[in-house]
């Protein structure tokens, strides 16, 4: 386990459109994400709504507008938390879901070197940039979420260290809404809760079992209480 806790950075949001997501959202929870921009190296798009306690939601979605590789230039990469993946796209077509979540990890420790000592644990770094944001993220080469022993599904979080001092919460418009819990349904929540306890970050998020994996976010917003996603069925 990691002796310095993880934080929780943002909840993520996946979508076939922008639009398709941005208003999921707003139906949701009350408030509509703005601002945001474009990934170029994903080729990836996304809007971001901001949370109490220095935290925000993010929607991504593929961008329509991305430059794709040409025969002559390198194959563009597998866009991030498994957008072209034929099962997320077919799940993508019935409506926008919480899809996944991202840890944040702070100084002093650093997440290049903590990865080179724990490759198998933690998947590659991607330097990745937006307007005059910088941060690492790590994606896997095919996109894919991570994993421990099989497990993954998006419960597992995504690991972001921030490059710039500036964090996009820190820009975000105040929507008096508060996040209030987090919790993974998986089949496989052992391997889940393992690899959390040695992330550091289990005090982040609840984990349940389950027959299949899902994850719910429950908050509290000026309206009263609402959530993102819905639990499967429980073992």
């Amino acid at each position: 386990m990691t002796a310095t806790p993880l934080r929780l950075d943002h909840l993520v949001v996946s979508a076939r459109t922008l639009e398709e997501g941005v208003q999921y959202v707003a139906d949701k929870l009350g408030a509509t994400p703005a601002g945001g921009g474009a990934h170029p190296l994903m080729r990836t798009h996304n809007r971001l709504l901001g949370l109490w306690g220095g935290i925000y939601l993010e929607v991504i979605a593929a961008d329509p507008n991305a430059r794709g590789a040409g025969a002559s230039q390198t194959p563009a990469r597998a866009r991030l938390f498994e957008l072209d993946t034929a099962d997320v796209q077919a799940r993508l077509e019935k409506g926008p879901y919480l899809s996944h979540w991202v840890a944040r990890v702070e100084p002093p420790k650093d997440l290049a070197r903590w990865r080179a000592q724990y490759p198998q644990r933690i998947p590659e770094l991607v330097p990745m940039t937006r307007g005059d944001l910088s941060w690492r993220l790590s994606v896997p080469l095919d996109g894919s979420f991570p994993q421990w022993q099989g497990a993954g599904d998006g419960a597992l979080p995504s690991l972001i260290q921030w490059d710039t001092p500036r964090h996009p919460s820190q820009t975000l418009a105040d929507t008096g809404i508060a996040l209030r819990s987090l919790t993974s349904y998986h089949p496989q929540a052992q391997a889940l809760r393992e690899q959390l306890e040695w992330l550091g970050a289990a005090h982040l998020i609840n984990v349940e079992d389950s027959l299949s994996p899902a994850l719910v976010a429950q908050f509290e917003t000026p309206s009263g209480t609402r959530s993102l996603g819905a639990p499967r069925t429980l073992v």
